[in-house]
This record gives structure tokens, sequence and C-alpha cells, in this order.
């Protein structure tokens, strides 16, 4: 992938990328940081993406490791955290009222089930691409997304009748 051709590559997928990454973390902050991060990645192994049948995917699998690494990271980090600041926490600015009922809607859902639903119904990936990106069996893809929409049931169901 040429210098220029990668620089369409960002520009065409980033703001989607965060988007995605959002859904399956909840904090847009941190989707940001890791999708950004991800691309600084990628962009030493540029020539190796345009061989690979999928840089978006790529790029999402990278940022979704950053994402759990930084959360492993960060649990750990939490108590020496809550010391320091004697228990003071800022709050963050409220999103967007449908942003924070899809988000809170997700995570009713298991890790695996949430991100596995997002790539499958937002990032619009056939069951076999989840598969092969989350390197789970079809199988075990198909049940995520059937226990994913049946948690997801009753929130829906709300927001729909109030038109949302």
């Amino acid at each position: 992938m040429s210098v220029e051709e990668f620089e369409e590559f960002y520009a065409y997928s980033v703001t989607r990328l965060i988007g995605q990454l959002f859904l399956m973390t909840g904090d847009l902050q941190e989707s940001q940081d890791v999708v950004q991060e991800a691309f600084v990645r990628a962009w030493g192994r540029r020539k190796q993406l345009s061989r690979d049948a999928g840089p978006e995917a790529w790029i999402r699998t990278v940022a979704w490791r950053l994402a759990v690494s930084r959360w492993r990271r960060h649990r750990r980090s939490a108590e020496a955290w809550r010391l320091w600041d004697g228990g003071r926490q800022e709050a963050a600015p409220e999103p967007e009222p449908a942003g924070v009922a899809l988000v809170t809607a997700l995570r009713q859902l298991s890790d695996q089930q949430r991100r596995v639903a997002v790539l499958h119904y937002v990032c619009d990936l056939s069951v076999e691409q989840v598969a092969a990106e989350t390197q789970i069996s079809p199988g075990s893809v198909k049940t995520h997304l059937f226990r994913a929409r049946a948690a997801l049931r009753p929130h829906l169901t709300i927001e729909e009748e109030h038109g949302v």
C-alpha cells in the first residue's frame, strides 16, 4: 500500500472504526486512542496490509487488543489511583441520549457477545468474517449472536415503543 493509498484508507475508515470500537468498549476517548495507535502500527506494515484480505479488520483487531491490554493495566492500577486522589472522581460529560441507551444495552452483554454483535450488526460482517476476526468458530459466533439478541431484546423493545 503506497503512502497515498494508506492516507486514503485512513480518511475513509478512521471515523467508522472509532465508532465500531466505541460500541465494543463503551468509551469514546479510549476508542479514539486505540484506533489511532492501531493506525500508527499499521503504518509500518502498510506494504503487508495491501496483501491482507482486510486491512480494516486488521486495524479493528489490533485496536481491540490494545483496548483489552489497557483494561487489564487499568484494573491492576485502579486501587493505586483511588488512594492517590482520595476517592475523588471527576464526572465525564454526558453523551447523546441515543448513544447512552445503546451503550447501556450493550453493557448488558458479555465482552465476547458485545464484540460479536458489533462486528456482525454494526460492521456488517458475515458470521464467517466475525469468526475469522475473533478466532472463534462460526457456531460459537451464532450462539453469541443469539444470546446477544435475547439479552438486548427487552432494551430495544422499550426504545422502539418510545420512537427511539
